[in-house]
This record gives C-alpha cells, structure tokens and sequence, in this order.
C-alpha cells in the first residue's frame, strides 16, 4: 500500500536533484579536511547563519552534543527547556558522556523559557553549587506546536547570557522553517547566539546530516570531538552534496510546507472527537482526542494506518502530523 505519511518532516526523501548531485559528487577524505564538497557546504551553512565556520555532522544530536562538550566541562551547568529536545529527546547524552548538570525551567506554551526564570536559574558564585555555563533555546520548538522564536526574544536571551558571562545555543533543528514562519533573514534569529545546530535531513529533504556553526576556534574544538564520538567521516561528499541543495534551493520552499499544514488543520478541525489548539505556526499540527473518545492513540494510529494514513504519536500526550 502507498501510504500518505504525516508522521514527521523526516521521513522525507532526497530530490531527483540532489541524487544527481550526490552521483556527480567529487568528494575526498574529510577527516584530513579536504573533501570539497564536504568544505563548500561548510561554507555555505556558516555564511548563511552570518557565523565563521561550520561542521557537517552526522545528526542533530550529535551536533547539539557536540556543542554542549564545547562549550561545558564536566560539573557545569546548563539551563534549558524542560520540552527541549535536548533534555527529553537526546538520550540523556549531555549527562552520560559529558557529565553536564541540566537545569529544566519550564517552557511557555509560546515556547519560550521565562526571562525571569532564566535569571533565577543561574547559579551563585558558591562552592556548593554549579558553575552554570550555557543557556539552551530551541527554533522552532517542537513539543510547543512548532513554534517560532523571534529574534527579539533570542536578542534579550543573549543578552541575559552576555551580562552573566554565559554561551548561547540554539538548537536550530528547525530554524530555516522559523525564518519562513517569521518571514525574516535567518541570521537574525541566531545572530546573538555562540552556536547553532540545524538539520539538513528534514523539511530541508536532504538524507543525512546536520550543520554545527559557530566561531572558528569553537568549530575546531566541535572538530576534536567529533572524531572522539565517532563522527569522523571519509568521502562523505556523495551526501554533503544533497545538503548543498537543501540550502540553495529547499529553504526557499518552506512556506509551501506551512501552508500545507494550516490546510490540513481547517480540515482536522471538522472531524468530531479532535481537539485542535491555535492553528499551525509552522511545518506542524498537533491534535488532542476529546475526552468521550474510548480508542487509545495506538488504537487510533492502527485504523488510520488501515486507511492509508500514518500518523505519530508525540511524547507530550498528542499527536504530531
């Protein structure tokens, strides 16, 4: 059966265009640093973000990983939404391989975290505490119905970093879509931050990798470790090259995606038995089951994958299309 999939915006798949790139690829070593293909997105991905230097990685949360050991030793302190991806969805990695201290403060309904909660959450200069290091944000925030940070709100986080001594992550999974969403360059969204993971292999259709940008001297430290975690990579220029597509050509078409998912929402919102919240911000749409609905989410995903439908179910108690 072919199936219409809505489960996420990975399961998407590499365009005519860029398997035509990735066979055409001319690629080399890229532990040695000279695989062209590997270097030119590198560059592509840094200039776009207005940062010095990138890093092609493997996955998402080897990049967020890969940040969070730059930028913290083990015993400090990272202050980070308590529906972020990094602290519910990346395997407790931070704590297991960097021994790096979470600290989850709430994230508002607009995905943002509290000012003020941000400041209450740094830690005193007191030797029975944490040295808190780094401030996490997430753009688009997924578990929030996908929505937008503004670069107003990540301005006044920034700063809050900069007074406090503090590094600023984004975790950019999604930014490009955050860009469409607020109709603004995305180099202003993460211009006051000191990091940026953002994935290649979702909305954006490439079929692996993440970019990691950031300083020069932050990249060559994220560099070491890749190869300590394994992400050292050789001619990895046959799939570096559908990332450069992804950023000369998919990121221009984002809106479609959202208009998409604004479609899909009126429509859900005449089923009987959904809830819906406020209309889509972005590539994603969540609905509730109302109270009188006797069928379990997995029940639900079972007879719409019997109708040609596969769906998700989300960790936060909703589906996820």
């Amino acid at each position: 059966m072919d199936y219409i999939d809505l489960r996420s915006d990975t399961v998407t798949k590499p365009t005519p265009e860029m398997r035509e790139a990735m066979a055409e690829a001319e690629v080399g070593d890229d532990v040695y640093g000279d695989d062209p293909t590997v270097n030119k997105l590198q560059e592509k991905a840094a200039g776009m973000l207005g940062k010095e230097a990138a890093l092609f990685v493997p996955s998402g949360t080897m990049g967020n990983l890969l940040a969070l050991l730059s930028h913290c030793s083990r015993g400090e302190e990272v202050i980070l939404g308590d529906k972020s991806h990094i602290y519910v969805n990346e395997a407790g990695g931070m704590a297991a391989l960097g021994g790096i201290y979470p600290h989850p403060i709430a994230n508002q309904k607009d995905g943002t975290l509290r000012l003020d909660d941000i400041r209450a959450s740094i830690q005193p200069d007191d030797s029975h505490r944490t040295i808190t290091r780094l401030i996490c944000l997430e753009n688009t925030q997924n578990v929030c119905g996908g929505v937008p940070l503004t670069a107003e709100y990540t301005a006044k986080v920034g700063e809050i970093a900069r007074e406090n001594g503090l590094r600023l992550h984004i975790d950019g999974a999604r930014i490009f879509n955050a860009a469409a969403a607020l109709d603004v360059d995305v180099k202003q969204l993460v211009a006051p931050a000191d990091s940026v993971m953002f994935c290649l292999s979702k909305g954006l259709v490439a079929p692996i990798g993440s970019m990691l940008v950031g300083s020069r001297e932050f990249i060559a430290r994220a560099h070491r470790l890749r190869k300590m975690l394994g992400g050292g990579m050789r001619q990895v220029g046959v799939v570096a090259a559908a990332g450069l597509v992804s950023l000369e050509k998919m990121t221009g078409r984002l809106k479609q995606d959202h208009a998409r998912a604004r479609k899909l929402f009126e429509g859900l919102k005449q089923v009987p038995g959904l809830r819906l919240e406020a209309e889509p911000a972005s590539n994603m749409v969540y609905f509730d089951l109302e109270d009188r609905i006797q069928m379990t989410e997995n029940q639900i995903i079972e007879e719409m994958k019997k109708r040609g439908v596969l769906v998700d179910w989300s960790r936060r108690g909703s589906s996820d299309w």
